[in-house]
């Protein structure tokens, strides 16, 4: 496994089959975009395959904040020690920022908190329609 935190040498079909259980998800150019308009980024490239196999962004003021808003395996890849990972690499990225922020769901608070974060509250809202990133489907 490779792991970059630079996406030099990544295109759209290397992004196939993220995404997993979404209603509306993003398609490969989308999710590349998305990575790069991402203040920091680390994916695990396999070498074999030339395939990313995984990722986790972080959206930053490069001062005090940052948002971790996706950590993603490809199912045939979970459990390899990938996802541990990646989020290892990107809070190392993340050393100098203040607070760094992420949202999950319950059952992930375990998987998240081995690695020096805890529970907090937090407020969202989902716009689904714009779940795929791509405005031109409406």
């Amino acid at each position: 496994m490779i792991y970059k935190s630079c996406l030099n040498g990544i295109s759209a079909n290397m992004l196939e089959g993220f995404f997993v259980d979404w209603p509306n998800p993003p398609d490969p150019p989308t999710h590349l975009k998305l990575l790069k308009n991402s203040s920091a980024v680390v994916i695990a490239l396999d070498e074999h395959t030339d395939q990313v196999v995984g990722f986790i962004t972080a959206i930053s003021d490069g001062v005090l904040t940052a948002y971790i808003p996706f950590l993603e395996v490809l199912p045939e890849y979970k459990n390899k020690g990938i996802g541990k990972e990646l989020v290892k690499r990107m809070l190392k990225e993340l050393d100098d920022i203040y607070m760094i922020d992420l949202c999950c769901d319950d059952s992930l608070v375990p998987y998240y908190e081995k690695f020096g974060m805890f529970r907090s509250n937090g407020m969202c809202t989902r716009n689904y329609k714009m779940q795929s990133g791509n405005l031109s489907n409406y």
